[in-house]
């Protein structure tokens, strides 16, 4: 790959990683509820999630998905269903997400790191737009001419790196946020935000139309 190509990349992913989704939301939920070192967990969830979105858009599955109209259909209702579900969840807590007794990011109140992976790997694979998104997008950077596996695993990597980056950035600023949300009126506020927005992203997602074969 050339240079001039990694660096396109970077710029068009970056610019599509730093807008906010399902995965931002969800770093900053975690980094406001739990700590901004849960959000770490749920940040590697997403990477993770996101290389074997990659993968398979390189496979050819996005390919697939795109010229079978059940199967994305399939993939698009079990993503929107997390979504609303995680966002269901929030609006119907009983607790407010800045309770007093969570303040101190006791591990009573705090889920596992691996709960925290796993709800972020399962919202990034059951999102087909970010299938289509590699599937739309690699072609467009990759050298026919030279060996796939080289420039897979740089692609994906430099998009894996600038999802963790910009989720920590985000965290960070939620975290720093923190201290004004601390009163249980405005934290309530927040949580129905935060789950009303979880199910517009659903809703966003049961709207998409597959691409014409």
């Amino acid at each position: 790959m050339e240079f001039h190509s990694i660096l396109a990349f970077t710029l068009v992913a970056a610019i599509a990683i730093a807008s906010p989704g399902p995965a931002t939301l969800m770093a900053i939920n975690n980094s406001l509820a739990h700590g901004q070192r849960s959000a770490v967990w749920s940040s590697l969830g997403n990477a993770s999630g996101l290389f074997c979105l990659s993968a398979a858009a390189m496979l050819g599955l996005g390919a697939l998905l795109a010229s079978s109209e059940w199967l994305f259909n399939v993939v698009k209702i079990i993503g929107a269903g997390y979504l609303f579900y995680l966002g269901l969840r929030q609006l119907f807590k009983k607790s407010p997400m800045l309770a007093e007794g969570m303040q101190d990011g006791s591990k009573k109140s705090r889920p596992t790191r691996l709960k925290l992976y796993k709800s972020a790997f399962l919202t990034a694979v059951t999102n087909p737009k970010a299938t289509m998104f590699f599937t739309a997008l690699f072609p467009q950077f990759i050298d026919q001419s030279a060996t796939l596996l080289p420039q897979f695993l740089i692609l994906t990597s430099i998009f894996m790196a600038l999802s963790v980056t910009s989720l920590s950035l985000y965290a960070a600023l939620a975290s720093r946020a923190k201290g004004v949300l601390t009163r249980p009126d405005l934290s309530r506020w927040v949580s129905r935000v935060v789950g009303s927005t979880f199910i517009c992203f659903g809703a966003a997602i049961l709207t998409m139309r597959r691409q014409a074969a």
